[in-house]
């Protein structure tokens, strides 16, 4: 993760490729296979539960992002239409390219391509996108928001959380009136909020986490405990049905925000990661990360489907994490000529968006 000063944050890379996995595991596990590689009523060991449901590590993207922009924006004078420059300048070239592969494998099935036109320019605003495209929906409306985030958080600490009471509060009410919020809190800004504005917040109170290692580690243990228990209910699909009823929708976003958040601090601030090595692997990976979350729907079911067909053996749910992990790391072939070719050309016409102060006469 470099910013346009050329500073690489290899520890938020890191973070990042954590971030895919998770959700490369839920997509190959779940649905990639054609079906379930163990029985849904079998949850596995609490820190594998992570697995079992990897749709977290979009929250976990996003407690980065609010964390990130946080880091270079807190405290600078800001050109926002060069940072709103920059982002479509990261964002649409890839998200483009897949749009028009999605677009070309549809018309060659036989599909109807007005319709997928259609949701595709609903996607401007609803979570219609293909390939996890709907998640940068979310993004682009936290970019919008986010000089009043930025500014919010200069004037008070209470801001952000405050924010994040209110938006419990709306899908308390939204939980009402519709009988769930499981789909506003997964696929729009109404849940994704939380975690922008608390990863924004451990920027803050980052001193906070430093070096607090027994704090990060009961932390993600209670975190992953809960997600144990999430899972062995049902957890997203089978909770018990989808979209899920469960009052607990209104607040798992918060949940998640909060453990990303202090995970996050505490891992940026205690310690210094290495370029090269294993470090600097699973940092190449992070930087890639947006590459494989875009593309790796073209590969998990393809993958799941032969193997399936040619008998490979998967016996139960910890195998196939294994083969996950193979298939994950096998991307970043795919990953890196996309990230070489697609997005990097743009990446030179990035502006600095940081304003430099006048010198004192």
């Amino acid at each position: 993760m470099k910013s346009t000063s050329g500073i690489r944050y290899i520890a938020l890379d890191h973070v990042r490729a954590l971030a895919a996995f998770l959700v490369f595991s839920w997509h190959f596990l779940r649905f990639g296979m054609g079906h379930p590689p163990v029985p849904d009523d079998a949850v596995p060991l609490f820190p594998f539960a992570l697995l079992d449901e990897g749709h977290t590590g979009v929250a976990l993207f996003m407690a980065l992002s609010g964390y990130l922009f946080a880091k270079l924006l807190d405290g600078k004078s800001v050109d926002y239409r060069a940072f709103f420059w920059n982002r479509a300048l990261r964002l649409l070239p890839l998200l483009l390219f897949v749009v028009a592969i999605v677009g070309v494998l549809k018309h060659a099935s036989g599909a109807n391509l007005h319709e997928y036109a259609l949701s595709v320019a609903k996607g401007v605003l609803w979570p219609t996108l293909p390939n996890g495209g709907w998640s940068i929906t979310v993004e682009a409306h936290f970019y919008l928001l986010l000089p009043l985030l930025v500014l919010a958080m200069g004037k008070s600490r209470w801001w952000l959380p405050g924010i994040v009471a209110v938006a419990i509060a709306l899908r308390a009410f939204l939980h009402h009136a519709n009988g769930e919020v499981q789909s506003l809190a997964y696929f729009t800004l109404v849940g994704r909020i939380d975690q922008f504005a608390l990863g924004m917040l451990a920027w803050q109170l980052r001193s906070c986490f430093a070096k607090r290692h027994a704090l990060a580690l009961l932390m993600a243990t209670a975190f992953m405990l809960f997600y144990w228990y999430f899972d062995m209910k049902g957890g997203f699909r089978h909770m018990p049905s989808y979209p899920s009823p469960s009052a607990l929708w209104i607040v798992l976003p918060t949940i998640e925000a909060v453990a990303y958040a202090v995970c996050i601090a505490w891992y940026d601030n205690s310690f210094s990661p290495g370029t090269t090595g294993v470090s600097g692997f699973v940092g190449r990976i992070g930087e890639y990360s947006y590459s494989i979350y875009l593309l790796h729907v073209f590969f998990t079911g393809r993958i799941g489907r032969w193997m399936y067909e040619h008998g490979v053996p998967i016996p139960n749910f910890y195998v196939a994490c294994a083969w996950s992990l193979l298939f994950f790391l096998l991307m970043a072939i795919p990953a890196y000529l996309s990230y070489r070719f697609v997005e990097s050309p743009f990446l030179r016409l990035r502006k600095r968006y940081l304003r430099v102060a006048p010198a004192v006469q």
